[in-house]
């Protein structure tokens, strides 16, 4: 197996995992706590708009994380996703410092630091981008 196989088996398993994990938290905004929950909450954390950033949180995690593990759209997906990560991460979870348990940011930051890395490498030869959006996407494996 050559290095541009291993890299692209690398970026599948990326895209995979962290697919799983945004749409296990935009299923949880809406079937768990409901979008007025879910809401109600970002108000309370001081998120601006919270009913809008709560349906972007939800939507850009589900949809994204679909989307991430389909491979497709996957730069346009990646930077929407850092958004989201940017987001949480200033508004809310930068106060409680690092650690997940204490309500920090560590998860956030490294969430959205694979987002923006998949958005920068793109999605590799295992994608629907390299099926849907040969072109685009032509550079990003040729690079690997």
């Amino acid at each position: 197996m050559n290095n541009a196989m291993l890299r692209d088996l690398a970026k599948l398993v990326t895209r995979l995992a962290l697919g799983v994990i945004f749409i296990a938290h935009g299923w949880q905004k809406f079937n768990e706590w409901g979008m007025s929950g879910t809401a109600s909450s970002f108000d309370q954390m001081g998120v601006p708009a919270p009913t809008l950033s709560a349906w972007f949180a939800a939507v850009v995690e589900l949809v994204g994380g679909a989307l991430l593990i389909a491979g497709l759209a996957v730069p346009i997906v990646g930077i929407l996703l850092l958004l989201d990560m940017l987001g949480a991460l200033f508004i809310v979870h930068l106060d409680a410092g690092l650690f997940a348990s204490t309500g920090g940011y560590e998860l956030v930051l490294a969430l959205g630091a694979f987002s923006l890395l998949l958005a920068a490498v793109g999605a590799g030869r295992f994608s629907l981008d390299q099926v849907v959006l040969p072109r685009l996407t032509r550079g990003t494996v040729a690079a690997s």
